[in-house]
């Protein structure tokens, strides 16, 4: 089984080095190149104030996580939802920074992230495949045919949810069985949903073989009818 978990965070400001944390984690799963509605989805209290340019992007306020649990509370849920996994992260770099602190400030001998999982980055994978083009996240959906129509405001589970299909069009063109988030009742932490009605919306692109595929496919066809 190919087990692949497209993640994204979102946090109080820009550096974990300057004290800020995580204040949400959303992890989409994979399997065998499907979306399965299998979700990871938690809120954190990061004892600690939002910058107000970080709450522009997000939306999340101070007084909403005053109630949620501490990230080390539920790391151990964390940790087990990504291990022996290929985590896919737009922009792996920043996420994976705080993530290992998190991970440093809970409990310094669970060392880093890497250690659980395989990291990939599609913000790399995208400036090779489309070098000297914008490769934001946004730029990824409009390109590939994601509908990103309903992200007003950045959120770790509908960026995941994006991620999730831009990855797998870079990787492919095949897009989860199931669809999107849209198209199914999402809980968190890591339920399975029940799925009411599957939509793929936006154009599927059409790949279509060029002249020396064209030559090899009829020579491989007379080859069979020839014998």
């Amino acid at each position: 089984m190919e087990r692949t978990i497209v993640l994204d965070t979102e946090t109080t400001g820009l550096s974990p080095q300057a004290g800020h944390r995580i204040i949400e984690v959303g992890c989409v799963e994979i399997v065998n190149r499907r979306i399965t509605g299998n979700y990871f989805h938690e809120y954190y209290n990061p004892e600690r104030e939002i910058e107000e340019g970080a709450q522009q992007v997000h939306g999340i306020s101070n007084e909403f996580l005053s109630d949620k649990p501490v990230f080390n509370q539920h790391i151990d849920k964390f940790l087990d939802f990504v291990r022996d996994a290929e985590v896919v992260i737009h922009n792996a770099p920043f996420d994976v920074g705080f993530i290992d602190h998190e991970l440093k400030l809970a409990n310094p001998s669970l060392g880093e992230i890497s250690q659980y999982c395989s990291i990939t980055c599609t913000l790399q994978m995208a400036r090779k495949r489309y070098p000297g083009q914008r490769n934001s996240l946004d730029a990824l959906c409009q390109r590939l045919g994601v509908d990103n129509s309903k992200r007003e405001l950045h959120g770790a589970l509908i960026d995941a949810d994006l991620t999730a299909q831009v990855y797998l069009m870079m990787t492919g063109g095949q897009v989860s069985l199931f669809g999107s988030m849209e198209s199914s009742n999402v809980t968190q932490s890591g339920t399975n949903a029940e799925y009411q009605k599957v939509i793929r919306e936006g154009e599927i692109p059409i790949l279509r073989a060029n002249g020396d595929e064209c030559a090899a496919h009829e020579q491989f066809m007379e080859m069979i009818v020839c014998g």
